[in-house]
């Protein structure tokens, strides 16, 4: 039954994967194909920039030299590609097997088997982890491959070690949509707290950054925690920011499901 469970999972969410991974993949490697312009164009951009507010630059996270590969991915791909697909993939996946199949009365179906409740939901947590992961492969193969044909100068192996940190920042996303979905049993006010939480800790990561009074506010924010620039230009892995967005992820997954196992789905 767990099997046969997961198949009708994978099988639901087949063609917002394909669609979401065609936008990652080729929004991401458009972004790419456009590095060697920026690159050989250095001073006119860094003149360009200096005439920008200050507020403007980091609230879309146009800090440093553009030509740098880490910078230039941080702005245009983390800060822009994936923090939106993995929303829309986070919010769609994880509000589904509850809310949305409530709605529906689907979820009589499954839940009237010997399936627990709690495994039931499991396996719906194991899909939107191998979502995330399949999208971020996609992002990162699209900026690798496209950055190969424009001679970008990438190099693929530190690009590949963002998808670690990349898959924990949906996950973490995930968990949210996932906690909020049982505890409203609505998909529309689940996945509007979701996106009203991830616009407010956006918001909190740029004043915070314009604020040194406020400075501490920003590690409230899942955002402050995903910064790829370390990984791309310095090879490093940022096991710590990896870690919270886990702990993240793992938390509300674990609310969601205790709270699942007797949550009162006629309320």
């Amino acid at each position: 039954m767990t099997l046969a469970t997961f198949r009708l999972e994978v099988r639901r969410d087949r063609s917002m994967l394909v669609w979401l991974g065609v936008i990652a993949f080729a929004y991401a490697g458009t972004m790419a194909a456009f590095y060697p312009l920026m690159k050989d164009n250095t001073a006119l951009l860094e003149q360009y920039l200096e005439i920008m507010p200050e507020e403007f630059l980091v609230a879309f996270g146009m800090t440093g030299s553009l030509a740098d590969p880490g910078v230039f991915f941080t702005t245009y791909v983390g800060s822009y590609v994936w923090p939106i697909v993995a929303a829309l993939a986070g919010i769609l996946l994880a509000t589904r097997p509850v809310a949305a199949d409530s709605d529906r009365g689907f979820l009589d179906l499954p839940l009237s088997t010997p399936m627990p409740r709690v495994r039931y939901l499991s396996v719906s947590i194991v899909g939107q982890v191998l979502v995330m992961a399949v999208l971020a492969i996609a992002m990162m193969i699209g900026v690798i491959a496209i950055g190969a044909v424009v001679e970008a100068g990438f190099d693929a192996g530190r690009l590949l070690l963002v998808i670690p940190s990349a898959v924990v920042f949906g996950c973490a996303i995930a968990g949210i949509a996932t906690l909020l979905s049982v505890v409203t049993l609505s998909r529309g006010i689940a996945g509007g707290l979701t996106a009203g939480i991830l616009i407010g800790m956006y918001l909190l990561n740029v004043v915070a950054q314009l604020q040194p009074d406020i400075e501490w506010a920003a590690q409230l924010s899942l955002f402050h925690y995903f910064d790829t620039t370390a990984i791309i230009d310095d090879g490093a892995m940022p096991w710590v920011d990896i870690a919270v967005h886990a702990v993240v992820a793992v938390v509300t997954w674990a609310l969601a499901l205790a709270l699942f196992r007797r949550r009162d789905l006629a309320a």
